[in-house]
């Protein structure tokens, strides 16, 4: 029988009324040695995908080759749950990450918070709602292709790009926010394109296509956090649609990029540390 290099376990965490499933994935041949923890949050606009993706994403070789412990959490979607229920899932995923750091083997001046697409756009968010609240000190930020802002930008207006175009982003951001979509009204949390102050944010590394909606977007995000004194890169790939490394991976340029993502991971491991504090100062969302 074939025997994975990593084991997946499904746990149930409550969130207020709700519950919702939690995948822990890590290494077979993990060395008993604390490694980083990192938040793995799925995408599909807020309205489709599952944790079962990290089987097939980035996620999956920062535990194989790296013994990370990804945390991947199955949030509500905005079919029935718009904003902020998802927000609230992965916010309580994050502290249970660190609650239970110990249990898992994770550094908990390590935890770190990733994903694709809506993942990445959740990833900013969780970011800004843990250094507003201070409930978890994150260590390193991966949104990749992030969805991040709900009005039309340079590169979201009028996109007919493959895979994920205007017409698809304006309905799933509809879905999403509801009645506070097209108003000012629409919280940070929710898009992180509106924050103004991305000061004391962590270090952040992502990569982008340059003819897909999400690219000035991501640029200006990465920009932002620049000025606001915090590192971040973000590498950006000549004609690459939405998601083109999850239907091209094995592709010269596409193994190249990832490499360069890995590459950054592990600098981040050996680099970056955020130390946990014990008390908090909450914000409501």
């Amino acid at each position: 029988m074939l025997k994975y290099p990593f084991t997946i376990e499904k746990r149930r965490i409550q969130v207020g009324k709700h519950s919702i499933n939690l995948l822990i994935m890590r290494s077979r041949t993990h060395t008993g040695q604390k490694v980083p923890g990192i938040l793995w949050i799925h995408g599909g606009g807020y309205q489709s995908g599952s944790a079962k993706t990290i089987l097939v994403t980035r996620a999956r070789s920062l535990v194989v080759r790296y013994g990370a412990v990804i945390v991947a959490p199955d949030y509500r979607l905005s079919k029935k749950h718009p904003y902020p229920a998802a927000l609230h899932d992965c916010y309580t995923a994050l502290k249970y990450l660190k609650e239970h750091a110990e249990e898992l083997g994770i550094r908990s001046d390590q935890i770190m918070v990733g994903g694709e697409s809506a993942g990445g756009g959740m990833t900013a968010a969780l970011c800004m709602l843990a250094h507003d609240r201070g409930d978890v000190n994150i260590a390193f930020q991966m949104p990749l292709y992030p969805m991040l802002d709900d009005r039309d930008t340079a590169s979201s207006a009028d996109n007919h790009a493959p895979n994920w175009n205007t017409r698809r982003n304006h309905k799933a951001w509809k879905r999403y926010l509801r009645d506070a979509y097209g108003t000012d009204m629409v919280s940070e949390y929710a898009a992180p394109a509106r924050r103004k102050d991305l000061s004391g944010l962590p270090p952040c590394y992502t990569f982008i296509g340059d003819i897909e909606p999400f690219y000035q977007e991501t640029i200006d995000y990465v920009r932002h956090l620049k000025e606001a004194g915090v590192e971040a890169y973000c590498d950006v790939y000549p004609g690459w649609f939405h998601a083109y490394d999850l239907f091209f991976p094995a592709k010269k340029i596409v193994r190249e990029a990832i490499g360069r993502f890995e590459e950054q991971y592990c600098y981040a491991a050996e680099h970056y540390f955020a130390p946990q504090e014990k008390s908090a100062v909450r914000k409501k969302i």
